[in-house]
């Protein structure tokens, strides 16, 4: 596909590259290189959820405007097929880097064992952690005989069964399981002997046990194969004039249920009928992003690898700032100069402390801060509920629109307007990025300012990672100009 400018779809595939190079360098450390893995996994997924279903919508819509005269309605065909082209590429790199890595992994003696693995010790372990653990989470769907696919989830991994009896090889059925790893993790670590550490997916504990799961069922013969599906997840905000924009967002949210496949990514090894069933009821075409893999997938899980490898040279860990070393209070030095603090490699801690102190200094009169991606356990919402609480005034603006975090926005809100925090929520058409905050105090009938400029996110887990800046400021020029954002913001 030539172009005179690449896409820019193309082009974020280009940059998705990058990490899998990441991944690929030995000269980075094992673990890393696994969660590098795990990034790019997820990376891809969001980028289907969002990018390749809004090019679909296009697609959809060009063939409803058949007589449109507009080149760019060419191009949305175009680019999905070039995208499955250096998808299927991406991913045929991905699987010898995962080969890769695994080998390395046995040389370390850690080792990733299917249920076809297992020891003697092993397999009672696998037994009875399916029935302690395991078992309450599992609902086998039977479904060669329903009109239509019961709802499966956007992020979840689904074994697809076939049940033979070896006496009737006619005689078969079909069921899906979906693997419970959100509420019980992917990695379970095995009973193992000398210095090796043995790993089993949880998805392979599940095969292992499908003879108990079937068990009231004549069946002596199982296939087992995971697959996923990614969905368009892009949020419709509803035009009812009687709904404020925090209801079109509930809204949004409830039917994303709705949304439909935009790709199939399945073990390559599937039983073929039973992969045509799939296809068929999940109403996808030749044009549909259909993708084979191994048998491992939402690699997205594998940032969370086990700690079980012990690495010669760690990451080095985020450090304090020297201007805030040996120092009590963080505003005292942002008062006398700006910091700017480079995170990963700085700490977070600053700018977690700035917002504890103001808490709880009796000369802070309010603060307020914008917010888009928070941490789970947030001690920036922390801090700022134990404001509201010493009786400062706390506007916070929270951007609900945040991408895939819009639901655990809308109940930040709930919990903070429930504390006596003012929450700000959406601007028609507009999504609000700025990182910014400005606390007030007053000294001896002085108001003084200071507060935040910042990239990326009020995520302390993320800013260990990602790449970004944050300027402390009492700079009366700067706290001028982001008391105007505020000022739109309220108005």
């Amino acid at each position: 596909m030539k172009h005179e400018f690449i896409p820019r779809d193309i082009s974020w595939l280009s940059f998705n590259a990058r990490v899998l190079q990441e991944a690929n360098d030995p000269s980075v450390t094992l673990k890393d290189r696994i969660r590098f893995l795990g990034i790019f996994s997820n990376n891809l997924d969001e980028f289907f959820r969002v990018r390749v279903a809004t090019l679909k919508r296009m697609l959809e819509f060009v063939d409803k405007k058949k007589n449109t005269n507009i080149d760019i309605l060419e191009s949305p065909q175009l680019i999905l097929d070039e995208i499955q082209r250096v998808v299927l590429k991406q991913q045929s790199e991905f699987a010898r880097i995962w080969g890769n890595i695994n080998k390395e992994l046995i040389k370390r003696k850690v080792l990733i064992i299917n249920e076809r693995k297992l020891n003697a010790v092993q397999k009672e372990f696998v037994r009875d952690y399916f029935d302690n653990v395991v078992r309450p989470y599992i609902i086998p769907l039977m479904i060669e005989n329903l009109p239509e696919l019961p709802y499966l989830r956007d992020k979840s991994l689904y074994l697809a069964i076939v049940m033979k009896n070896k006496m009737d090889a006619y005689h078969e059925k079909f069921s899906l399981i979906e693997i419970p790893s959100k509420s019980i993790g992917r990695f379970v670590i095995l009973p193992s002997t000398g210095a090796t550490k043995s790993i089993i997916l949880l998805e392979d504990i599940v095969k292992y046990n499908l003879p108990i799961i079937f068990s009231h069922f004549k069946f002596n013969k199982f296939e087992a194969h995971v697959f996923k599906i990614t969905k368009d997840t892009e949020i419709d905000l509803d035009q009812e004039v009687g709904l404020n924009f925090v209801e079109k967002i509930s809204k949004g949210i409830k039917n994303r249920r709705k949304g439909k496949p935009v790709r199939f990514v399945y073990d390559k090894e599937m039983n073929a009928e039973l992969l045509d069933f799939l296809i068929q009821k999940l109403h996808l075409t030749r044009k549909s992003s259909i993708i084979p893999g191994g048998h491992i997938h939402n690699f997205r899980h594998f940032m969370d690898f086990p700690d079980v490898l012990v690495e010669k040279a760690e990451r080095p860990k985020p450090f304090i700032h020297p201007s805030f070393r040996n120092k009590y209070q963080v505003s005292e030095v942002i008062l006398q100069k700006d910091v700017l603090l480079h995170f990963p490699y700085h700490s977070f801690d600053p700018v977690i402390d700035m917002l504890r102190e103001a808490a709880m200094d009796d000369a802070v009169e309010s603060i307020k801060i914008t917010a888009y991606r928070l941490a789970s356990n947030s001690k920036v919402i922390n801090a700022l509920i134990n404001a509201a609480r010493n009786g400062k005034k706390v506007t916070v603006f929270l951007e609900l629109k945040a991408r895939f975090d819009e639901e655990a926005n809308l109940e930040w809100k709930t919990l903070m307007e429930e504390e006596g925090v003012k929450v700000l929520v959406g601007i028609p058409n507009v999504k609000v990025h700025a990182k910014i905050c400005v606390i007030q105090k007053r000294v001896e009938k002085k108001l003084l300012q200071y507060g935040f400029i910042s990239t990326g996110n009020l995520n302390e887990k993320t800013a260990r990672v990602y790449a970004d800046h944050c300027l402390l400021t009492a700079s009366r020029p700067l706290l001028i100009e982001v008391n105007k954002v505020f000022t739109y913001l309220e108005t």
